[in-house]
């Protein structure tokens, strides 16, 4: 009885290794090259754009697997990446510019497959091909702007309380205010301190002059580039979500850096193009005097101007702009108090609050929206030709009545939903990028390229899988045939747990998979020399095997624990790539402690327990 585990542990095991089949089941399905495309504020996925599609596909030939249609998107599966490229061109002309459409890889998954959920894992960009951008944040012009942020305030508040100055400069980190007499320097350092907390005043004397000077602070410069980078992050997500790349990373680098990596593209000058767009926003007073039929036919009302809502409802506006995205410092959605409503809250520099209070003060109870601004480059084909032009995308986001005058802080309403609050939000805030930055390295890896590296990695697991097993056998014969059982479950359990997280593997991942391969082993190994040594000194085969899993189990959990804390370490301080490689490292170190120790058992306990054995095929 010592070498038979009981029911329950065996059923346990073989339900483990079940799901681990069949959640990894998915990635051995083909992936079609398939086109999603999915609308935009001005125009939705319906039932009628996917018949278009499908009567434009078919009138041009081209070979097209399924379309599939559902939450407001579209799946166009193709037999081959010709068909998908073709339909690209075509339908980025026939669609317009309302629509995003991304090229991407479909799995031909079962459907009771993805109704449990199984989905086969994501294909890193070494492996699936595309375009790899790391961008530097000028962190500097960031400082730079939070002093003229500073500047412009301070000038601001030493006249509403009347206190004469003669100059306002700036320093590095520090705004200098110079003025005549040390009474009225005194108050103004009080005045500015009471209304900035967070600068270190310091008030000085040179020579006749009298200076306040307000020092920003080195936690505060911190967070002002912690608050720039983060703003440039959210920018450029939303410009790529906005040029339709499935599955696209955008992640922080280091303390100044960028990476976005765009699965899938190849087109690097559309990219950079995108990426250093320029966008923004405006407050505008909407007109509720003009007769919105007379604008549809061209008569706009003096000093106004027509545009469209996210849904395309027309809308007249002011042509006098109140205040622009460049003058926005900070957004955040929230709730209203007062309504239980979602709002987002928005806060100006001083030039814009002050533009804005007098604004409102003016226009209590009338409606103001905020304009959404962008340049985009659209493709036309004229003359059977590819032309490239930019355009300017201008919509109304949003418009709301002014409730009270404001001016640095105030409440924008009228909105949906909470998430509709948080996407303004984003908006306002990443409207335009709150530092320049630079694109320091820039890969493209083809399709083709991405597919050799599959194929390469496929061979190298294949070829250490096969050493391996060699070995084992040829060493340790029935017990290396069941340590090579484990090792391909082992393998199959690494990909269901991938799949599972919907991880990425990269070509580094597929390096941790190899590693793995060698140390799901060396469990194994220790097991059966210990159980070797336990029958030179006459021990029985049972309490031989017995004493085998019990004595080499500690060595075996320390020596994986470190090999786990090395991968916890790679994957906290390392970047992408070293990343991939920490995660398959991790998975696999766990997946072949429980094959190797507890598998192996199991097998070995069905083969030898319960039974007289005078000999091991060890």
């Amino acid at each position: 009885m010592i070498n038979q585990y009981p029911l329950w542990k065996n059923l346990l095991i073989l339900l483990v290794i079940l799901a681990g089949v069949l959640y990894a089941l998915p990635n051995i399905y083909s992936q079609d090259p398939s086109m999603e495309i999915s609308g935009s504020r001005r125009a939705n996925v319906t039932e009628a754009t996917v018949a278009k599609v499908d009567v434009v596909l078919k009138d041009a030939g081209i070979n097209f697997k399924s379309i599939e249609h559902g939450a407001g998107k579209m799946l166009i599966r193709f037999a081959s990446n010709e068909d998908q490229l073709r339909a690209n061109e075509l339908l980025e002309t026939t669609l317009g510019d309302g629509y995003t459409q991304a090229l991407t890889l479909a799995a031909d998954v079962p459907d009771w497959l993805g109704e449990l959920g199984a989905e086969p894992m994501y294909l890193g960009l070494d492996l699936r091909g595309g375009i790899h951008v790391l961008i530097d944040v000028d962190m500097d012009a960031a400082a730079k702007q939070a002093v003229e942020r500073y500047s412009g305030d301070i000038r601001t508040l030493l006249r509403d309380n009347k206190l004469r100055y003669i100059t306002v400069t700036q320093g590095d980190n520090r705004v200098s205010v110079k003025f005549r007499t040390a009474a009225v320097r005194d108050k103004a350092a009080d005045v500015i301190y009471e209304a900035f907390p967070r600068l270190t005043i310091e008030s000085t004397k040179n020579g006749d002059a009298f200076f306040v000077h307000g020092n920003i602070s080195s936690s505060e410069q911190a967070e002002v580039k912690r608050f720039a980078l983060q703003q440039n992050i959210t920018t450029l997500r939303n410009r790529v979500n906005a040029l339709g790349v499935a599955e696209p990373v955008i992640q922080q680098q280091g303390d100044r850096r960028i990476v976005v990596q765009l699965p899938g593209a190849q087109d690097p000058a559309k990219i950079k193009e995108m990426l250093g767009a320029t966008a923004t926003l405006e407050y505008r007073l909407a007109d509720t005097k003009g007769n919105i039929n007379d604008a549809l036919n061209g008569r706009v009302p003096p000093g106004s101007k027509l545009y469209r809502e996210r849904d395309g409802s027309p809308v007249l506006l002011k042509k006098r702009v109140i205040v622009t995205g460049n003058q926005i410092t900070n957004a955040s959605s929230g709730i209203d108090t007062r309504t239980g409503t979602p709002m987002v809250s928005v806060n100006l520099d001083s030039q814009g609050a002050r533009r804005m209070r007098n604004m409102t003060t003016e226009n209590v109870n009338k409606p103001m929206a905020v304009v959404f601004i962008e340049t985009r480059t659209i493709t036309k084909m004229i003359d059977g030709k590819r032309v490239k032009r930019k355009i300017k995308v201008e919509e109304v986001i949003s418009i709301a009545n002014i409730v009270e005058p404001f001016g640095a802080r105030f409440q924008t309403t009228g909105l949906d939903s909470s998430e509709e609050a948080h996407d303004l939000a984003l908006l306002l805030r990443a409207g335009a990028l709150a530092a320049p930055i630079e694109i320091v390295e820039e890969r493209t890896i083809g399709p083709s390229l991405g597919q050799d590296n599959i194929d390469q990695g496929f061979k190298s697991v294949i070829i250490g899988l096969i050493v391996v097993m060699v070995f084992m056998v040829a060493y340790y014969r029935l017990f290396g045939l069941i340590a090579n059982l484990a090792l391909i479950i082992n393998l199959v359990m690494i990909v269901a747990v991938l799949s599972m997280l919907q991880a990425t593997l990269t070509l580094p991942g597929i390096a941790g998979i190899v590693l793995t391969v060698g140390m799901a082993v060396d469990a194994n190994v220790l097991i059966f020399q210990r159980i070797r040594e336990e029958l030179a000194v006459g021990n029985t085969p049972q309490a031989s095997i017995f004493a085998g899993y019990e004595k080499a189990f500690s060595t075996i959990v320390d020596a994986n624990i470190t090999t786990l804390i090395a991968a916890v370490v790679l994957f906290s301080f390392g970047t992408g790539p070293i990343k991939g490689f920490a995660i398959t490292l991790f998975i696999g170190i766990v997946t072949s402690m429980f094959t190797a120790i507890l598998g192996t058992r199991a097998v070995i306990n069905l083969v030898y327990g319960q039974k007289r054995v005078k000999k091991l095929a060890i």
